[in-house]
């Protein structure tokens, strides 16, 4: 994710009413794994993952599962790739739309707010995630990583830009204000997710609100309607 990564294809519906071209069926019945696999992932972890609890999900063999990954570390790192996949198309390039600068960063956390509080209640697998494998170096906790990486760069590249355009002082540590905006998120997930505080969102709006607000924003930005 990136200024430029706008172009970048992705999964869309396809134009003028026509079917999208069928995927070949080995495509399509590992695309449907993966999809029960993050379902599953959600309620229970990377970590809970199996072949053999997936080969039930699915009514399939075990064997048949096996087939399309070769190995539970394979269905994991597929797991975290289709994650970032879908937040990408859910948060990142719908605020693409947005102009430069404080809108284009609203959007953005507009729309993170949104997947949020749907998470909230079936779970998060960066959070999860990275409280499973932040202390387990290899291949999945290496594709968590480069995913939450990518998307605090492209937030942190938001926040630069707003400075540019002028919607932010221009003396604005990008790092920082990401980094207090990703916090926002982290502690919505506790306080909602494990204490149920009420309250919650809206006491996020207004964290991102004040944010900004110390760093010289010009346009509201509280909770949109």
């Amino acid at each position: 994710m990136s200024d430029t990564t706008a172009s970048r294809p992705r999964r869309a519906a396809p134009a003028n009413g026509r079917a999208a071209k069928p995927q070949p069926k080995g495509q399509q019945t590992k695309a449907a794994i993966v999809d029960a696999a993050l379902g599953l992932a959600t309620q229970i972890g990377l970590e809970g993952l199996s072949i053999g609890a997936l080969a039930e999900v699915m009514q399939m063999s075990k064997s048949g599962v096996f087939a399309h990954f070769g190995s539970r570390e394979e269905l994991q790192i597929s797991v975290v790739r289709e994650y970032h996949t879908r937040f990408e198309d859910e948060v990142f390039y719908p605020a693409m739309s947005a102009p430069r600068g404080l809108p284009r960063l609203r959007a953005m956390f507009d729309n993170w707010m949104k997947r949020t509080s749907v998470e909230i209640d079936s779970g998060c697998i960066y959070i999860s995630g990275a409280v499973e494998f932040d202390d387990r170096p290899g291949p999945v906790r290496d594709a968590l990583a480069s995913s939450v990486s990518t998307w605090q760069e492209a937030l942190r590249r938001a926040i630069e830009i707003a400075a540019e355009e002028g919607h932010l002082s221009a003396d604005t540590d990008a790092s920082q204000v990401a980094f207090e905006i990703h916090g926002l998120i982290l502690a919505l997930h506790y306080e909602a997710r494990f204490l149920r505080s009420p309250g919650c969102l809206d006491r996020a709006w207004r964290g991102f609100g004040a944010i900004l607000e110390r760093n010289g924003a010009h346009q509201p930005v509280g909770r949109k309607a």
